[in-house]
């Protein structure tokens, strides 16, 4: 089976490895957690003010959003739902049902489908990771039920344009879209204006990266209502735990916080390419919290090397197509410019 191996706890240090919020969680977030009552810890959460807010926040209604433990959850219910054994295509009797997941990827994707019983068939990415349209096209056969996809990508940050991903969309309708949108506050375009025309499409929100909710696991699934429909029946009635439900209210109504954040991975992004450019190290534009260099065959010792410094950043190196490739988070400037320092330094 395939399985999602937790990074090793990096202890005390510049956490630059796991593209989290490097600036921490708005103040606001602090004050709603500590106001919380030893009532409120004792009895099951309410969710009609979080749910009602976070959809507006999103600019859909309440009936289009389920939220849930974490956008992992999402994956999973998803993975369950699209890949229940059943009939094929053709109506014949079917074994394991197929997703398709087109790579680099996250891991999560193929343990997700492993654990709904399926079948994951891998798509290797094109010349400098070009969106393999072609070679999603040939992977679907009669069990194909779930396609994963990334947008921005992670690793590569790079983005696929959504009319893109609708056509394709379009071409698959007894297929479930599933479109990742972790890094989508960061840049790129989302689906949204698509769900009402294209209900195969299910967008997957989290609040772990740029709001800083890592820890405390918050997350949505987007759809139209009909889509979701299944979904709501299948999840936890109490899904999110209180205390995320407070933090998700007090993040989402810091808009201040969240922009300003945003502006410093831009930033720091700009700072990396820089670095890059004077070195002649080729990278990846991104459009999320990250950036993607290719180091060579000195990846995995940099990494290590930095690591010793207490500064962490991710060997990519066995992700396919990213072969001497690390990544490096794109948070607050001042972590950006610590990191680049010792890189320069070890190069």
């Amino acid at each position: 089976m395939s399985t999602y191996q937790r990074v090793p706890e990096a202890g005390r240090g510049l956490r630059l490895h796991l593209n989290e919020n490097t600036g921490g969680c708005s103040p606001a977030v602090l004050a709603a957690v500590r106001a919380l009552s030893a009532e409120d810890l004792a009895f099951y959460p309410a969710y009609a003010d979080v749910e009602r807010e976070t959809a507006a926040h999103l600019g859909v209604d309440p009936s289009w959003m389920a939220l849930v433990n974490g956008l992992d959850e999402g994956l999973h219910i998803v993975s369950l739902l699209a890949l229940r054994p059943g009939t094929d295509s053709t109506g014949g009797t079917a074994g394991a049902m197929t997703s398709i997941i087109p790579e680099p990827a996250f891991e999560m994707y193929a343990a997700c489908t492993a654990a709904a019983g399926g079948i994951a068939t891998r798509v290797p990415p094109g010349p400098d990771f070009a969106f393999a349209i072609d070679g999603i096209r040939a992977a679907i056969d009669a069990r194909t039920r779930l396609l994963y996809l990334t947008n921005p990508n992670n690793p590569t940050g790079l983005t696929v344009p959504a009319e893109t991903i609708a056509a394709l969309a379009r071409e698959l309708p007894g297929v479930t879209v599933l479109v990742d949108e972790a890094y989508i506050d960061f840049g790129g375009e989302s689906l949204l204006p698509y769900l009402d025309e294209q209900r195969n499409i299910i967008i997957g929100r989290t609040f772990a990266k740029a709001y800083g909710l890592a820890a405390l696991r918050a997350g949505c699934l987007i759809a139209h209502p009909d889509t979701l429909e299944p979904i709501r029946a299948t999840l936890s009635p109490y899904t999110l735990n209180v205390a995320a439900a407070a933090a998700l209210r007090a993040a989402i109504a810091d808009r201040d916080w969240h922009d300003r954040y945003v502006r410093e991975s831009m930033a720091s992004r700009a700072l990396i390419y820089a670095f890059c450019d004077a070195r002649g190290i080729p990278y990846y534009r991104s459009a999320a919290n990250f950036v993607l260099m290719r180091m060579g065959p000195q990846a995995t010792a940099v990494t290590k090397a930095l690591a010793e410094r207490g500064i962490f950043i991710r060997d990519r190196s066995t992700q396919p197509g990213c072969e001497g490739c690390v990544r490096i988070t794109a948070g607050l400037t001042t972590h950006t410019e610590q990191c680049l320092r010792a890189l320069g330094e070890r190069l």
